[in-house]
């Protein structure tokens, strides 16, 4: 009994003592609210479900996250919370009490100040969890990084404007609660980071689809100013113009219309009256797409103004980006079943410029190959992130790094697949250095591409530079040198895909935003 005794304590001592250079890094570790106990797991010290923010309910649902609760004790931080409420059944089930993030650490020491890789979920803002197996952090903190990933609410608990609610608050908008928990993560990254070994003056934030958007959004927010040092975004950008009517790559609505549309939804919803809606239960909330309840808002506060003007006014938080996209994104979206629905479909939404961009991105005679699915990957996804670039490394002093992923079987004449390229979040495998060796379908290039994209992205968190010792040189993209690095089969150095194309579609974007070919309003 008393050995066994001994074992407890000894066990005590190795949780709560501080780090003596002889122990790993100590499982507790004291934070904003409370003291909290991680585990041990693969040479890194994992913490799940550390809460960042008060619990959005009750008073708090459609408020402005606020400070976070102190609890007694010591908290149990090795389960994942529970995911934003949402449609579906997400990772760890879901909750409107969702503002919990996760570290992952390999530091031995508080006083590492290894820098910080900050990962923020996609789902079109409307889904999303952290708890997802595809979003583990532990290949990528193993390369010497502290790894977060924060969570924020989606659909309409995190973007539901309102004209009531607009009016509760000392700025006067609302709907982008989302937007504003992220910002609330990476302020606790600040205050908290450097108990875990982590330097809060080296944070780099990225994500993928929604998440690339938001990191997109962050980088022109002045709210999110010094909260981090560089910005990686995986099939991301929003550049595009106000639109009464949203199309891909064209979501971004004021505030005004966005609160007409939130009167909608309430009135979907059953409530006459904010304080009804506030009423319901969460599960009585519609969670699907409803009309203005799940997407920013351009707010004149979150979001000050359209991105691209914001850019080309210099006025935006100018850090190292590394920002792509994937070369069949077209995939996700249904650009007509037939030439003739593909072609329609066009002149429905580009109107006067639907001939040029029928040609630039022609449908074959009996089918809808990629040429024509690549005007819907574009003008979600490639416009946003070539405008980017070239925005970016005009007005800004830091550097851009581009890339395209483009790593796939070249499947048979007769499949299915046939002509596909790599699909929307294929890259997050990836990068998360999550392909399986052992899977038959595994090629050697697909370990290739992800290790050294893994490098590279470990490298730019560590240097604001992905270039590293062994991996092919990356260069800096600006207008006279629009170099773009291809992950396919090999990463190696090329131009910017469909470029001609891209400068079709540019005339397009840019007679919907006002400017000239300058750029100029």
């Amino acid at each position: 009994m008393r050995i066994l005794k001994n074992i407890a304590l000894s066990a005590v001592l190795m949780v709560f003592t501080a780090f003596t250079g002889q122990a790993q890094f100590p499982v507790s570790v004291n934070v904003e609210g409370g003291s909290i106990q991680g585990a041990l797991e693969n040479n890194l010290t994992i913490f799940r479900g550390i809460p960042f923010a008060a619990p959005p309910v009750g008073p708090l649902r459609w408020k402005a996250p606020q400070p976070v609760v102190r609890w007694d004790g010591v908290k149990q931080t090795t389960h994942f919370a529970a995911s934003p409420m949402q449609g579906g059944n997400p990772a760890a089930g879901k909750s409107e009490d969702c503002l919990y993030l996760n570290v992952w650490t390999p530091a031995k020491s508080k006083k590492e100040n290894l820098p910080v890789l900050v990962w923020i979920y996609g789902g079109g803002f409307s889904t999303g969890s952290t708890a997802e197996p595809w979003y583990d952090g532990q290949k990528l903190a193993q390369k010497g990084v502290v790894f977060v990933s924060i969570a924020y609410r989606v659909g309409p608990l995190g973007f539901l404007a309102h004209p009531a609610l607009s009016g509760e608050g000392p700025d006067h908008v609302s709907g982008n609660y989302g937007l504003l928990d992220q910002i609330a993560g990476l302020k606790w990254v600040q205050q908290n980071i450097a108990a875990f070994g982590g330097d809060p003056r080296k944070v780099t934030i990225f994500g993928e689809s929604a998440g690339g958007i938001s990191v997109s959004m962050l980088c022109a927010s002045p709210l999110a100013k010094g909260l981090f040092r560089g910005a990686i975004s995986q099939s991301g950008g929003s550049f595009g113009p106000i639109s009464v009517k949203t199309y891909p790559g064209e979501n971004m609505k004021a505030l005004k219309q966005a609160e007409t549309e939130g009167l909608a939804y309430a009135a979907k919803a059953g409530a006459t009256s904010i304080e009804d809606l506030k009423k319901l239960e969460v599960e009585q909330l519609p969670m699907d797409w409803g009309a203005g309840s799940s997407w920013p808002v351009i707010d004149g506060y979150v979001i000050p103004d359209v991105q691209y003007k914001l850019y080309q006014a210099g006025r935006y938080n100018d850090v190292p980006v590394l920002i792509g996209y994937n070369s069949d994104e077209g995939l996700s979206f249904s650009p007509g079943k037939s030439p003739q629905e593909y072609t329609d479909g066009v002149k429905a939404r580009y109107g006067q410029f639907a001939d040029q961009l029928i040609k630039a991105y022609p449908v074959g005679e009996n089918s809808v190959p990629r040429t024509a699915r690549n005007l819907s990957r574009d003008a979600a996804f490639g416009w946003h992130n070539w405008t980017w670039a070239r925005l970016q490394s005009k007005t800004g002093k830091s550097k851009v790094f581009y890339y395209f992923f483009d790593q796939h079987p070249n499947y048979p004449e007769g499949t299915a697949e046939y002509g596909h390229g790599s699909p929307h979040a294929q890259d997050v495998s990836y990068v998360f250095q999550h392909i399986d060796p052992l899977n038959p379908k595994t090629s050697g290039s697909d370990l290739k591409i992800s290790a050294v994209m893994g490098d590279y992205w470990v490298n730019f968190v560590k240097y604001g530079n992905p270039n590293g010792k062994g991996l092919p040189q990356w260069p800096g993209f600006h207008t006279g040198q629009p170099s773009v690095m291809h992950f396919a089969e090999t990463p190696h150095i090329g131009s910017v895909p469909d470029e001609k194309s891209l400068e079709v579609l540019d005339q397009y974007f840019r007679w919907k935003l006002g400017v000239n070919e300058k750029g100029q309003e």
